[in-house]
């Protein structure tokens, strides 16, 4: 689970920005048996969820961008591929004190009941820092510290010496990723923890598509994503995955295209063709008259298709208590439904393992809702210089903010900021 993502000269974010999933102490009495779970071992109440709004370029995607850095990061760094290839991180750069400086990056987390922070500072020539923390119980162990190809590294931490010794960091390559490469036990637990750290673009489902379709080929997980699906009023009422093998290739492809799928599927590959959906037919009296087909890709709405889509994700997030950040969760999805999904984070009952949902948007409506407490909720603004800021509601005074404050009113009013400082439109038509 999800502590705490701070991100510092990245993008638009020029100073630190923080996310904590932290329950504040003061909302002890609001959803607290749904929204909050209790690590008793370290003495933390976490939030199952929280939401970011903002204007438009305020920083909201910025933030899951960062997450996403740093994952790939993370993953890749150590590939041999990468040797001697630039770090694609990108500084604030309307700043000339920050233009050519490091992007940090670091995340609080509890995997297997034991506590990490892991941390690094990153140029597009080389990391400049990096830190590990590890928390069995109560007292914190530096596991190791970097600047630059100097390593701090804790007597324990026997593949960090062997490491060092053989000089097998390369300045652009993350300690921490070598060393899961070469099976060390602590990074390994790093790695097995970001594999449930996903990130998520609601404005784009074609990266998160086939995870679904494949998930939807177990039974189980099937029955699962169909029943989401009848839930959601879509009329859908089956829905077919399937797989294309050397003999039913679709026709009319290039020869290229048609040997590079051969070859994919000679190889093992999983290739899946155009899902099929299934509705409902009537006759003439509105009698059932059976199930007529439909192509997923062609047939079915955009909003359809990204709900199928997200599916997969949110229903694996919740059965294995994985974090999920999107971006635009509600694009294309009717504010009801984005009510729903967001209702199955915030619940006991449907959500036991504590998964957690982060996501931007720009649907008002969910701040009327009632589905979240103060601290859940988290704006982005510009200032002047083009620097973006993270602040939470949990942030403002208790004199400043009430928990009967109707949040959706006094959000678009203004009084939280985060919101647009708009011109006369008319003006760019009749000066």
């Amino acid at each position: 689970m999800l502590v705490q993502f701070s991100v510092r000269n990245y993008k638009i974010f020029k100073e630190e920005a923080k996310l904590t999933m932290f329950a504040s102490n003061y909302d002890k009495t609001t959803l607290e048996e749904d929204n909050v779970f209790e690590i008793p071992k370290f003495g933390l109440r976490l939030l199952k969820s929280a939401v970011v709004y903002g204007a438009n370029a305020s920083g909201k995607t910025k933030l899951v961008d960062a997450a996403n850095f740093m994952r790939a990061l993370i993953r890749d760094s150590s590939k041999e591929s990468q040797k001697g290839e630039p770090i694609d991180t990108e500084p604030f750069r309307l700043s000339t004190a920050t233009e050519n400086g490091p992007s940090m990056f670091e995340v609080i987390f509890i995997h297997e009941d034991e506590m990490f922070r892991y941390g690094f500072e990153a140029t597009n020539q080389e990391i400049e820092s990096e830190w590990l923390y590890h928390r069995p119980n109560t007292k914190e162990v530096e596991i190791f510290y970097r600047e630059g190809q100097d390593f701090n590294v804790h007597k324990d931490f026997r593949k960090g010496k062997t490491l060092v010794k053989e000089k097998w960091v390369r300045p652009n390559a993350l300690m921490l990723s070598v060393a899961a490469q070469h099976n060390d036990e602590l990074a390994g637990k790093v790695f097995d923890w970001l594999k449930k750290f996903r990130q998520l673009s609601g404005l784009s489902e074609d990266g998160y598509m086939g995870f679904s379709m494949a998930r939807a080929q177990d039974e189980n997980m099937k029955k699962q994503m169909l029943s989401l699906l009848k839930e959601a009023d879509i009329g859908i009422e089956e829905i077919e995955v399937p797989n294309l093998d050397a003999t039913n290739l679709p026709t009319g492809l290039p020869d290229v295209l048609k040997e590079l799928l051969a070859k994919k599927l000679k190889d093992g590959a999983t290739i899946f063709d155009d899902m099929k959906t299934f509705h409902s037919k009537y006759d003439t009296d509105g009698k059932y008259a059976g199930l007529e087909e439909f192509k997923m890709n062609n047939q079915e709405s955009s909003g359809t298709r990204k709900f199928f889509a997200l599916s997969g994700p949110l229903s694996k997030a919740i059965d294995d208590g994985e974090i999920l950040i999107v971006d635009e969760l509600d694009s294309k999805l009717h504010p009801n439904l984005v009510c729903k999904l967001v209702a199955l984070f915030n619940s006991a009952e449907t959500n036991p393992k504590n998964a957690q949902l982060i996501f931007n948007t720009h649907n008002s409506n969910l701040l009327s809702s009632e589905l979240f407490r103060r601290d859940q909720i988290w704006f982005t603004e510009k200032d002047r210089y083009g620097a973006a800021t993270l602040y939470s509601l949990a942030s403002f005074k208790t004199d400043e903010v009430r928990k009967t404050d109707n949040f959706e009113d006094n959000y678009l009013s203004g009084r939280y900021g985060g919101i647009p400082v708009l011109g006369n439109f008319s003006e760019v038509f009749h000066p």
